[in-house]
């Protein structure tokens, strides 16, 4: 059997932690398949006397991550530290520039920096390896960048964060408000203290602009995706969703239109027959179309620590195996340059809800501003009398065009009928 595989680990949270206890627990396992031993030989984190759960007797300590990346005698540096700049961003380039491969859970940092990256490893001959930073333990990366080689995808939709899909699922089954589910959310841990990096669609965008260069074979735009979260969404929007056939997700989307490559994450209505629409609870779901293949559908767990570390060791393997594929599918200096369709060239259905004071003529002024907007309404319901005279009008509309959609928006918030913003929800029924 050849020379064991040298591991250092960045990072001793709950994946690093995790990566080290899987090593070891899997390692007979592991030389079996990797064709040589796998040993963790240096980790580095803030506090050593910390109690993780795993034994850490005669692995090398490093205060210092980056040090440990320049210095230690290792074949591989994992980084699990996370953010897309600081520490992390050090971690990686020195250990780059060290000529030791890299294997990384940074989503952030993959979406910022991962073509400079990329470049550095692809000229070096080395692996930035990144599948554990898109879904968890799918494994998606190498599923566009090696299964579906043979295919131009056109168009990938995934449910990206399992924070907003808990949160979206709970409030369909049990009928309470978005707040009430987080809250319950952040006490079970499946989201932060501070959410707003999963509920303002950020977490899902940097994974959506992973996904995008390598479908594409386009540099990494985190600037161009679109972005929305999912706190207005209210569960009155729930309830009319499912009696319009529909479950509400966060998805991100990325397609080739004749305009150029649209990026978007935001919340949208899906068929309850669509493939993505049962993926619940904390699991994540993406679907792509190849044009040879037809449209494969990958689920699983999208964070956690099992599924996050089987990620991370299952690029080591391939390392290990001396597999080597260019970061984003071909070498970095290959990567164009994608021409960006603008959110506002988006064709497509569209739902409105709008709250407004129950009096003669308000559905004929919000259908007057929809007209002067050039929008077809496909559907319209109004039901009840409400005590404070405020009910919800809910429309659904013909495909149109998102600028004239937002056009359409801005007439009818300004109406004197109109209590509250209206809210939209775009319907992909792709």
């Amino acid at each position: 059997m050849s020379a064991p595989l040298r591991i250092a680990v960045a990072g001793l949270g709950v994946v690093g932690a995790e990566t080290v206890r899987l090593i070891s627990t899997q390692g007979e396992m592991l030389a079996r398949r990797c064709g040589r031993p796998v040993v963790v030989q240096a980790v580095s984190a803030r506090d050593k006397t910390r109690d993780r759960g795993i034994s850490l007797q005669g692995i090398e300590w490093f205060d210092d991550p980056v040090a440990m990346a320049r210095n230690t005698d290792v074949d591989v540096v994992c980084e699990l530290i996370g953010g897309s700049e600081g520490i992390a961003r050090d971690v990686c380039g020195t250990a780059l520039d060290s000529g030791k491969h890299v294997v990384t859970a940074n989503k952030a940092l993959i979406a910022m920096h991962g073509a400079n990256l990329g470049q550095v490893a692809d000229t070096a001959g080395l692996a930035l390896a990144y599948e554990a930073a898109v879904a968890g333990g799918i494994p998606i990366v190498k599923a566009l960048r090696e299964g579906l080689a043979a295919n131009q995808v056109n168009r990938l939709q995934g449910i990206l964060n399992g924070t907003c899909n808990y949160i979206l699922t709970a409030m369909r089954e049990t009928g309470r408000d978005f707040g009430e589910i987080l809250a319950e959310a952040q006490a079970h841990g499946y989201a932060e203290a501070d959410p707003s990096f999963d509920i303002d669609g950020v977490d899902a965008a940097h994974k959506l602009a992973i996904l995008t260069s390598l479908t594409f074979g386009c540099e990494i735009d985190f600037g161009t995706v679109h972005i929305e979260g999912i706190r207005h969404i209210d569960s009155i929007d729930i309830r009319f969703a499912s009696e319009l056939g529909y479950r509400i997700k966060l998805l991100g989307i990325a397609e080739m239109t004749d305009a150029g490559i649209q990026q978007r994450v935001h919340p949208a209505m899906v068929p309850l027959d669509a493939p993505i629409a049962s993926v619940e609870g904390v699991f994540n779901g993406i679907v792509a179309d190849g044009d040879f293949v037809g449209t494969t559908m990958f689920e699983g767990r999208g964070a956690g620590a099992g599924p996050t570390a089987s990620a991370v060791v299952a690029d080591i393997v391939d390392i290990a195996r001396d597999r080597k594929t260019p970061t984003f599918g071909v070498p970095a200096d290959e990567l164009n340059v994608a021409r960006v369709a603008a959110m506002a060239d988006r064709d497509g259905l569209y739902y409105v809800r709008v709250m407004v004071r129950d009096k003669p003529g308000v559905f004929a002024d919000i259908a007057g501003a929809l007209r002067d907007s050039q929008i077809s309404i496909e559907s319209a319901i109004q039901r009840g009398r409400a005590e404070d005279g405020v009910v919800p009008v809910i429309l659904t509309t013909h495909e149109t065009k998102e600028a004239r959609m937002q056009d359409a928006l801005r007439l009818i918030g300004a109406l004197d009928s109109v209590a509250e913003t209206p809210r939209m929800i775009r319907i992909e029924t792709v």
